[in-house]
């Protein structure tokens, strides 16, 4: 992911939803969300080239979701940032545990930030800090910068999915909306992050309309109150060309993931 939203105990029919859009090359060869093979209570799409995720969901609520962090420094790393979600996923070790060993090893990795969690509580993995956090409950934005740091994008979905629930706008095609936002924030509100100007300015929009680089999929994954998940993914090719719309759906935990709607 690029950007991703984390709300938690906001709305009493939703304690856990995830929101977020994935921005990659569109030559990196990738695979829309499903269940894995071998893994089938996991589900998520897959990284093609390097084997691994940006946003999955378990079947009993584990989840993780990885962003990188911008850099004008190209990453030199052993390995992808995405195995963390995939290993965190699959895997049965507490979250707490998981988020030390993690930055036991972190050099390993490209620079990211890590959202996951279960039913316990939901971490933060700061990889600018080299720290982790339990997130209380709210509304918290992880974009390519430090958490804390008040990017133009950020702020603005923020401030969006706010005042969109407070409206009752809380439907998927709402919420969803919500990551097609292409408004372009004025130069004097970028970050310098050591790419320069142009590239600052592509990355800036919450949605990326690129030929080359864009943003490939939007997200949005609930966890309702009685413990059946849901997870929506549409998916892009260059210049934000419509490629899919998948929905899937787990109606009681351990239950089955079951393709609810698909549209091409």
């Amino acid at each position: 992911m690029c950007i991703i939203l984390v709300a938690i105990d906001s709305m009493p029919e939703w304690p856990l939803l995830l929101l977020g859009n994935r921005d990659e090359y569109h030559a990196r060869p990738s695979a829309a969300a499903e269940p894995w093979r071998g893994e089938s209570d996991c589900l998520g799409g897959l990284d093609l080239k390097a084997g691994g995720s940006w946003l999955a969901q378990r079947n009993d609520g584990r989840f993780a979701a990885v962003t990188n962090l911008r850099s004008g420094v190209p990453a030199q790393a052993p390995r992808s940032r995405g195995a963390l979600v995939r290993e965190f996923v699959i895997g049965n070790e507490g979250v707490a545990d998981f988020a030390r060993r993690v930055l036991d090893h972190i050099d390993e990795y490209g620079p990211f930030n890590l959202v996951f969690g279960d039913r316990s509580g939901v971490i933060l993995i700061d990889g600018s800090s080299a720290t982790w956090q339990r997130l209380p409950a709210g509304i918290h934005v992880v974009g390519n910068g430090p958490f804390a740091s008040a990017w133009p994008k950020v702020e603005r979905l923020r401030t969006r999915f706010r005042d969109a629930i407070g409206r009752g706008q809380r439907d998927e095609d709402s919420l969803l909306a919500l990551l097609a936002d292409s408004l372009q924030p004025d130069d004097a509100e970028l970050p310098d992050t050591g790419v320069g100007a142009h590239l600052e300015r592509l990355l800036a929009p919450v949605f990326i309309s690129g030929d080359q680089y864009g943003t490939r999929a939007s997200s949005l994954v609930m966890r309702h109150e009685d413990g059946s998940l849901f997870f929506r993914e549409r998916s892009f090719g260059p210049l934000a060309a419509a490629l899919g719309d998948v929905q899937w759906q787990c109606l009681e935990s351990d239950g089955e993931w079951q393709l609810a709607e698909a549209a091409a």
